[in-house]
């Protein structure tokens, strides 16, 4: 099974390309849906962070106040750092789980979408490792007018991810979303290509059909044996 990694920064366009995945019928399995999950009212991750940020995070329903916990942890480097460390095991947990879903589907390519891929070194894990990169003035401007933020809160937020620049140089392939949605379409599809090729033999033995082979040649073997010694 081909694992590829997609990562990106805060509005430089990861999601549109990895809904751009979904739509291309690879599955993706999305680190922020699997964030949004593990922090659920009553389980092990929501309790963790409100035991460690206080019931001011929590709205009236007693579920977590994403933006309100967005606002404080992306102040703060000891609150961020903390809130990854807290969530860095569920979260993990919760990736494998459906990676291993989509191994036991049959699925001979996923896309696993995480934002802190080399920071939680998933990199060493996933082959090839793509990248989405935008200037960081282009992500400044394209983050205040999604988000309606100042210039000085959104240059917080973005100075609190790994430099896109920086994450490029550790990448396989490089999605340049400067453009517009046209340029950013052209390059995908090259991308997919490349994405779809045949899978090389290491990849194929990590399948599900690479992994029934083994056992059907382990189970011939066994029977072979079984049928020589029963003729000598």
């Amino acid at each position: 099974m081909r694992i590829v990694g997609l990562t990106g920064g805060i509005a430089s366009g990861k999601s549109t390309v990895s809904n751009l995945f979904k739509a291309s019928g690879i599955p993706v399995v999305d680190a922020d849906v699997v964030a949004r999950d593990v922090l659920k009212k009553g389980s092990g991750g929501w309790k963790k962070v409100v035991a460690a940020f206080g019931d001011e995070i929590l709205l009236p329903s007693r579920e977590v106040d994403r933006p309100k916990l967005g606002q404080i942890v992306f102040s703060s480097d000891s609150k961020r750092q903390l809130l990854n460390k807290l969530m860095a095991p569920y979260i993990s947990t919760g990736i494998f789980l459906e990676i291993l879903r989509q191994w036991a589907s049959g699925a001979k390519v996923i896309v696993v979408d995480i934002p802190l891929l080399f920071e939680v070194k998933m990199d060493k894990w996933t082959k090839p490792v793509v990248v989405v990169w935008v200037s960081e003035e282009t992500q400044l401007k394209r983050l205040m007018e999604r988000d309606g933020l100042s210039e000085e809160d959104a240059r917080n937020r973005v100075m609190a991810q790994m430099p896109l620049d920086l994450k490029r140089s550790k990448a396989d392939i490089v999605i340049d979303n400067n453009g517009s949605l046209d340029d950013l379409h052209q390059q995908f599809d090259k991308v997919l290509s490349e994405i779809r090729r045949s899978l090389t033999w290491t990849e194929f033995w990590r399948s599900r059909q690479g992994a029934f082979s083994v056992l059907g040649s382990v189970i011939l073997g066994v029977f072979a044996c079984k049928q020589l010694n029963i003729g000598s």
